[in-house]
């Protein structure tokens, strides 16, 4: 950027951004030396600044390149239509481009009516349509003319001053003066020195939010957290649109100001005098009387009131109170880091402001520190650990550049070293604002967060601060309407600035002894203190985060003795020597994964909430905490019983997952905890004595996967309608109780690899909340439950209404399932795949939920005998010992079949599958060398090729528009086992690309063909022009990969409304199927069947398929062509296991 760039910024900071107040265009021979002369005389006596064009020279036909910035700089333009103006193609270019910059730079016009009826510019008659019609005939068709009549329309349509013939022209001068003189007088404020990225902000809202020009009144906020930028945005917005109203005022730091004694009154009696001009007769004696009078006052007015920094309703309550206090048009702006307080106030819309973006950021600081745009030669490293440490803010950004300006490298090492340990002392000043305005709830929370819990679980954050009773729940909201907390992902996060100001504040209650403040988080000072014990009873939360893992702790055996006060000790990585005798018995959270101690320090525990010592080398339990909520010791391999545990009644999370050595978990667990909701257990490979008797009502979720010893599940004594989940994976269970029918609320059942289990009791399929069932790799099953009569032979069963059933690798053969009993009557997804099924018996038709149905690798399945009648989906790849599948008749059996996969099925009898053209409903992949006979457009390739095109022209008596649907087909040569998808695109190298994730069809090492049905309506989604707009369609296959597949035939077919017969192609007479309209709609018409789609967009990200491997040549709008793409890929579709 050149230094003028520089001085413009420092001059346009402080005073107008504009270089001329007003712009005069005019029509030289009608006003040059008359009325224009005396006007721009005026104007300069008055000392507004004024560009007139004053170039004797003859103007030619383009307009000067000198008076193109001149507009752009002006603040007002004055157009003064004479009677000759539209003569001038350079005062139209002119009245053109000051249009332009009315509506990008918020400029203002002033048209001049001088002689001349504005409604015979309006709407273009008398001389002004004579004028244009002259330029028609030269320009006959081109967009200037356009241009130029449209200006004028608009121009016309503006408030202005009209002077007629013999009207007083002096007078008439003076009245504009004044009102340019109400324009330019407006004060500016100061922005910024360096007002880097802030034009995009500014255009954001006032597109976005401010809107002005509407007659109604808006109340707009801008949020953000301190040093964002929210004052500096308004202050440009001030300066932007403040003389387009009648009157404005801009209220700076109005908290600080209505804070102090008498400091809301004086702030209404600003406004008033801002307002109305006249400070002497706006005395208001109170708050309630300051009030009434804006009230009741504004309402004549169209202002613009900006109240910055506001940070309490009340203050909002009495400067605005509502809408109805303003006169229409008006524009209420408030700045503030409290969302609460606008949503509570009813603002009309908010902008939340956001950091610089990286190059923005480099910019402004660089701009401060080294004033030019970039950073100076050997200062980049240092730069980019200030923009990181900065994190987008520009006051940091700023106070940092300033501070290091004309500073040596070694005081820029030595500066970001402090930055890293003491915030800058201008920075902490204004966001330390934020922390000062806290409640004290809201101050012990906040430095907890900075101190603590950044970066930890939400939810899990939440019940640590319960135990804390700082009622979170309500507190934590009112940090996030405050811009100083947020969620990411699930997780607490805080602005890195803002976390260092509260860790700063701590660091202030004791600068020179760590053991005197309230929370220790610096590995230096936690070492000291537990070293040293120099802790006190002021210590509340200690968190020991070290650098490295190695770091060694040689921990003081009465380190916590005088933390009385102690309620948190959070461990995360180092390692800790000596003997710990003692905790404070306060304590509340303690947390110490890989804990040295073989037993617990010695403490009361009475107000003891979490338990966390995973991984640790803890031998036993200590059951004796009366308000113990959480207890997690999983992964203590030294742990080999769970003892009575009624001393602990108010647990409800116990995690001992993968105790090894774990042996015995006591009845009373089972028994007597009613708050319980969460029970893991899951890696107890030793695990064989589980409570007999269950009856937690609050349990939500219980995990015994992987207890390989265990051979049996409780007796469930009581309804238990709030367990979801029970996972019982690879454990030793021959059988469950038939009370397992009083889990009521039961929605998913896993017991996969349980290769003990036998049979389901009969009572599970009175679980009318269950939607799942794991089976997977259970050989030795051989009853689901169904032998005996349940309620009359009718089970009540699921009221999901799409149950899933896994059998993966399942012994079925000599099992019941689909046998006489129809079990799980509401099932809508079976995964049988791998198991050693032999037939798909006729019953399977009564399911007729059932949708999908995956028999992929039933290596000894033989017959599918029957489909359900609501099948879309069915996946039998690597089938090799199947041979039929059902008989279908003219009419479509399936109507709702979409997709059918039978990769590498090589006995499989396809029979009148492929004779009957009833398929188009439904996409499909088997072995095969053959199009079908019915396809009347079809090609042989003779040479390996990757690529195959049609061209189709489409005669009488049909046309494209009489197209319901097309078909397509291919024989596929793999070139090596593959993986293949495919995508449909149209040809057009705008067009959008689509993902059919039907298919993605398993591994093929042989000939393969498939067959894909588009109805018109699919094809919308991937062309701009419609099918019946178009003369010609063009069809290409072509092989992503060519190494990886070839083409040996393709095929495509054409489906009508009409039953005639079907049309040449290129390549001579084919016969037409005759039903094949019937078929493709059977409602008749042009009634199109829905399919459904999925976007080839995500599908492009995770592959990196850039769209232009797929550009090409465009083609003219009356031909529609659709690309075929085959993929070869590792990716699987959720259709295809």
């Amino acid at each position: 950027m050149a230094l003028s760039t520089i001085s413009s910024w420092s001059s346009s900071s402080f005073t107008s951004p504009w270089l001329y107040d007003v712009f005069l265009s005019f029509r030289g021979e009608d006003t040059r030396d008359t009325f224009t002369a005396h006007l721009y005389h005026a104007l300069i006596q008055k000392g507004i600044r004024s560009f007139i064009d004053d170039d004797e020279v003859k103007r030619g036909d383009e307009i000067s390149t000198k008076l193109l910035p001149a507009i752009e700089d002006s603040r007002i333009s004055i157009i003064i239509l004479s009677k000759n103006y539209a003569s001038s193609t350079w005062c139209l270019d002119e009245l053109v481009k000051i249009l332009e910059c009315k509506k990008s730079k918020q400029q203002i016009v002033l048209p001049v009516f001088y002689h001349v009826d504005p409604s015979d510019i309006r709407h273009q008659r008398g001389t002004f349509g004579e004028l244009l019609a002259k330029h028609a005939e030269n320009l006959y068709g081109d967009m200037k003319l356009h241009m130029w009549k449209t200006a004028l329309q608009e121009v016309a349509n503006l408030s202005g001053d009209h002077l007629i013939i013999n009207g007083n022209e002096s007078k008439f001068i003076d009245g504009i003066v004044q009102e340019v003189s109400r324009i330019v007088n407006h004060s500016y404020l100061h922005v910024a020195k360096y007002p880097v990225g802030l034009d995009s902000k500014v255009w954001d809202i006032m597109n976005l939010h401010v809107s002005v020009g509407t007659n109604d009144v808006r109340m707009v906020g801008i949020l953000g957290v301190g040093g964002i930028g929210k004052t500096t945005l308004a202050k440009s917005i001030y300066n932007s649109i403040a003389f387009g109203f009648e009157a404005s005022c801009f209220l700076a730091n109005v908290s600080d100001t209505a804070n102090q004694v008498y400091g809301l009154v004086q702030l209404q009696e600003t406004i008033l005098s801002k307002i109305f001009g006249d400070c002497k007769s706006f005395k208001v004696d109170s708050i309630v009387m300051g009030s009434s009078m804006i009230k009741h006052r504004l309402p004549s007015k169209r202002v613009l009131l900006i109240l910055d920094g506001v940070d309490h309703l009340n203050q909002l309550e009495t400067l605005a109170g509502g809408h109805d206090w303003f006169g229409e048009g008006s524009r209420i702006i408030i700045t503030t880091r409290d969302q609460h307080l606008l949503t509570t106030h009813g603002v009309d819309s908010t902008y939340k402001m956001r950091g610089l973006n990286q190059d923005d950021a480099l910019q402004l600081f660089c701009w401060h520190a080294f004033r030019s745009e970039k950073p100076v030669d050997g200062y980049g490293e240092f730069v980019e650990q200030i923009i990181n440490y900065a994190g987008s803010l520009p006051l940091v950004l700023t106070v940092l550049g300033s501070d290091l300006y004309g500073r040596s490298k070694k005081e820029w090492e030595s500066a970001l070293d402090q930055y890293k340990k003491i915030p800058h002392q201008d920075i902490q000043r204004i966001l330390q604002t934020s922390y000062n305005r806290l409640s004290e709830n809201e101050k012990n929370i906040f430095l907890d967060i900075a101190c603590c819990f950044i970066g930890d679980v939400f939810d899990d954050v939440i019940k640590i601060l319960d135990s804390f009773d700082f009622c979170p729940n309500f507190w934590i909201p009112r940090l996030r309407e405050k811009c100083l907390i947020f969620e990411l992902n699930g997780k607490l996060q805080m602005h890195d600035l803002l976390r260092d100001m509260g860790r700063e504040v701590v660091r202030q209650e004791s600068p020179k002894n760590p053991g005197a403040r309230s929370r220790l988080f610096n590995h230096e000072d936690v070492r000291d203190v537990l070293e040293e014990d120099t802790g006190t009873e002021n210590v509340k939360a200690i968190v020991v985060d070290f650098l490295e893992d190695d770091d060694m702790i040689r921990l003081s055996s009465k380190a916590f003795k005088k933390m009385k006060r102690l309620r948190l000790f959070r461990y995360r990585n180092a390692r800790f020597s000596g003997e710990l005798k003692s905790l404070p018995n306060g304590i509340r959270v303690l947390d110490w994964p890989k804990c040295p101690l073989q037993s617990l320090p010695q403490f009361h525990g009475d107000r003891l909430v979490i338990l966390r010592m995973p991984f640790s080398l803890i031998q036993e339990i200590r059951l004796e905490f009366k308000n113990l909520m959480v207890m997690d010791f999983r992964g203590c391999e030294f742990i080999t019983k769970l003892s009575d545990i009624s001393s602990c009644p108010n647990l409800m999370k116990i995690n001992l997952s993968y105790c090894k050595n774990l042996v015995e978990v006591h009845d009373s667990v089972g028994l007597i905890l009613d708050k319980l909701v969460n029970l893991r257990l899951n890696g107890c490979f030793n695990l064989k004595s589980f409570p007999r008797r269950l009856q937690l009502r609050s349990l939500g979720f219980l995990d015994l996967n992987d207890c390989s010893g265990l051979q049996n599940f409780p007796e469930i004594e009581c309804e238990m309608e709030n367990l979801r989940e029970v996972h019982l994976r690879g454990t030793a269970i021959e059988e469950l109780p038939s009370s397992i029918g009083h889990l009521i609320g039961l929605e998913s059942l896993e017991l996969g690899s349980c290769v003990n289990l036998k049979r389901l009791p009969s009572s599970i399929h009175q679980l009318k909340s269950l939607g799942w069932i794991e089976l997977n790799d259970c050989p030795n099953i051989i009853s689901f439950g169904m032998e005996e009569e349940v309620h009359n032979g009718q089970p009540t069963n699921s009221t999901t209404s799409n149950f899933h059933l896994f059998l993966t690798n399942s012994g079925l053969s000599k099992s019941n399932f689909l046998g006489p009993f129809h079990f799980f009557p509401k099932l809508g997804y079976l995964d049988l795949l791998g198991s050693d099924i032999v037939s798909i018996p006729s019953s399977i038709k009564t399911y007729v939920r059932l949708w999908y149905v995956s028999l992929n690798d039933c290596k000894q399945l033989q017959e599918i005998k029957e489909f359900p009648p609501n099948l879309k989906v069915v996946s039998a790849s690597g089938c090799i010992s199947l041979e039929s599948l059902p008989e279908i008749s003219k009419e479509f059996n399936f109507p709702r079949l979409e997709w059918i996969g039978l990769a590498r099925c090589y006995k499989v009898n396809m029979g009148n599958w492929m004779s009957n053209p009833a398929w188009n409903k439904a996409e499909m992949i088997f072995p095969g060398k053959k199009i079908p006979d019915w396809f009347s457009h079809c090609k042989e390739i003779t040479s390996n090729s990757h690529r195959c095109k049609f061209d189709i022209k489409v005669a009488p008596p049909y046309n494209l528009d009489d197209i319901i649907g097309i078909a397509f087909c291919a024989v596929i040569e793999p070139v090596a086992t593959i993986i293949l998808a495919v995508s449909i695109m149209r040809g057009d190298t705008y067009a959008r690309n689509y993902w059919d994730a039907r298919a993605a069809f398993d591994e093929i090492d042989s000939d393969h063909v498939w067959l894909r049905y588009l109805t018109t309506e699919d094809i919308m989604h991937l062309r701009a022009v419609r099918v019946d707009r178009a003369d010609d369609l063009g069809i290409i296959f072509e092989s992503r990969d060519p190494n990886s597949v070839i083409f040996k035939r393709c095929g495509v077919h054409l489906l009508y409304k009409q039953h005639e017969p079907n049309t040449k192609d290129h390549a001579g007479h084919v016969p037409h199927h005759e039903n094949i309209g019937n078929l493709a709609n059977p409602m008749g018409g042009s009634q199109l069947s829905k399919r459904r789609r999925v976007d080839y967009d995500e599908y492009e990200d995770n592959h990196n398929i850039e769209s232009n491997l797929y550009t090409q040549q465009r083609k003219p709008a009356s031909t529609l062509e659709i690309k075929i793409f085959l993929i070869s890929s590792v990716w699987r579709s959720s259709y295809v296991k």
